[in-house]
């Protein structure tokens, strides 16, 4: 029998902001005040690819199906089963959207694991807990985040017109964002140009104690043979790491 879940994303939600049904406003006896939703906006349009209303359809900590992690595997070397691993990671991730009202100041999140393994959900899930609290969120994909700074190198972008934005502008987006959500760090062609920008962004963060949620399908032994020593080193700083373990892609078994 295939299994039931949640881990995709295929719901239809009415509004993408919760607070103001996407009108931009929320209304108030007397009157009306701008939602914060329109800031996040606002955020997001700095980088074209910094879109969350795909990811945010469905993917809450409540939708996450521990189902999908088998009770009767054990880590290699732990007496642990993969589903006990999961419940670990969905519990730091719940309990970091808890420490953040109380904080910014607090260490980010390394979800590793196979593709399919549940990383990204678990990181969009924090952002869906975030931003309707008025918590300022960016949410980017690695290589596009890489594409966006090197586009502004050049009068015309390939994918598209020019945000408008330089490079400073962008970077000091990704520095200084309240929570900075880094999705599929992996084993890209990594050179020193790119190598160099992740390592000022992180090495910035960490300076400034601003949390970050990395996702990535790499050991950390990988990590540092893709993006060297010292930014594996400000991760490992930024970062409380969890994996994830599963027989197959969840998003097969969903749709099987």
């Amino acid at each position: 029998m295939a299994q039931t879940g949640s881990q995709t994303g295929e719901s239809e939600p009415s509004h993408q902001c919760p607070l103001c049904q996407d009108r931009g406003l929320i209304l108030e006896a007397g009157g009306a005040r701008p939602c914060p939703c329109q800031g996040q906006r606002s955020l997001q349009n700095r980088f074209r690819y910094a879109n969350l209303d795909y990811l945010l359809r469905d993917q809450t900590f409540d939708r996450f199906n521990l189902n999908f992690y088998p009770d009767d595997k054990y880590i290699p070397g732990r007496e642990l089963t993969y589903r006990q691993v999961a419940r670990q990671a969905l519990e730091a991730a719940k309990n970091f959207v808890t420490e953040y009202e109380t904080s910014h100041h607090i260490r980010g999140l390394l979800f590793t694991g196979p593709v399919g393994s549940g990383k990204t959900f678990l990181a969009a899930a924090i952002a869906n807990a975030l931003i309707p609290r008025r918590h300022q969120v960016l949410f980017v994909v690695v290589p596009d985040l890489l594409d966006e700074i090197k586009a502004t190198y050049a009068t015309y972008a390939p994918h598209g017109p020019r945000s408008g934005y330089t490079e400073l502008e962008l970077m000091e987006t990704a520095r200084t964002t309240g929570v900075l959500i880094l999705d599929d760090l992996g084993a890209h062609n990594y050179t020193e140009w790119t190598t160099n920008k992740l390592y000022s962004i992180l090495n910035f963060r960490l300076n400034g104690q601003l949390p970050t949620i990395i996702t990535t399908n790499l050991t950390l032994a990988e990590l540092d043979q893709y993006l060297g020593e010292r930014t594996t080193s400000r991760i490992v700083q930024l970062c409380r790491a969890y994996r994830l373990f599963t027989d197959r892609d969840i998003r097969h078994m969903v749709s099987a």
